[in-house]
């Protein structure tokens, strides 16, 4: 698996740390639990370069979870450089596909991610944040990681929609199953009974194919063109545009769902009351 941060990219950050101090880069990485590589070669004239490198090292850069914790040391440090020092190691993250919410200041994938107010109020939102990143690093050059990726992104939201209602999940139901268990605890199943739009046979037959996409995918994955089972060859023929259509039909579903969860008007409150 390719690296997630690229050399250029750590290295231009390396070399922006010599505007930082030793202890400032220290306590970033041991905030995040990184310790330094104690058998770093590196040498350089700068101390902070330096330690930075043997920090840099003992990171898994194809490791999602460590790469999202290696970006949160970023954000804490280039905070306070003025934009003609960070400018290089700036356009070097967006071209690994990376990019800084002007907002909050915190380097997010440059893909498709849902609006805050969907996951704010989530107890636990880390496994739909893992499948974004490792989706929007997949489209292009692993276009069955992302099929594979697309499915389980809909799998996590399905089981984080059940657990916010206080549904049981069940981890030996499929995928169709936790769909169709999800949809009906936000009254979102074309079958549910709601006043409003939400209730209206247009919004229905809109419903009857988001549930289908679901089942699609899980069907795209199950022949071999996604990860998550050990096909006997490699697929064939299958190219990012396969990719962009799964994601993006996943992503329909999820935010769908999200959007109805986070919803304080959403029908399925009216049960509550």
């Amino acid at each position: 698996m390719s690296d997630l941060v690229s050399r250029t990219t750590r290295g231009l950050f390396r070399d922006l740390m010599t505007g930082s101090t030793v202890g400032a880069i220290g306590a970033a990485f041991q905030d995040e639990l990184f310790a330094p590589n104690p058998d770093s070669t590196y040498e350089d004239s700068s101390v902070r370069r330096v330690t930075t490198q043997e920090y840099l090292e003992a990171i898994d850069w194809t490791d999602i979870n460590q790469v999202s914790r290696a970006l949160r040391v970023f954000e804490r440090l280039i905070q306070g450089f003025e934009p003609q020092y960070a400018s290089k190691l700036l356009n070097s993250l967006r071209r690994d596909g990376y990019t800084v919410d002007e907002e909050t200041g915190h380097i997010v994938s440059d893909g498709p991610r849902f609006a805050p107010s969907s996951l704010q109020n989530i107890t636990d939102a880390s496994a739909i944040r893992q499948q974004l990143t490792r989706i929007q690093h997949a489209v292009l050059d692993d276009p069955a990681l992302a099929v594979g990726s697309a499915k389980e992104l809909i799998e996590s939201t399905a089981k984080v929609v059940l657990k916010e209602r206080g549904q049981a999940v069940d981890d030996k139901d499929d995928l169709p199953a936790l769909v169709r268990s999800a949809q009906q605890t936000l009254g979102l199943h074309p079958s549910s009974k709601a006043p409003g739009p939400d209730g209206s046979d247009a919004i229905k037959k809109i419903l009857g194919s988001v549930s289908g996409i679901a089942i699609g995918l899980a069907e795209l994955r199950n022949r071999g063109y996604g990860t998550g089972h050990g096909p006997a060859t490699a697929p064939v023929g299958l190219g990012p545009r396969h990719a962009h259509l799964a994601v993006n039909a996943a992503f329909t579903w999820c935010q769908l769902m999200l959007d109805t969860l986070a919803d304080p008007k959403a029908p399925w409150r009216k049960e509550l009351t």
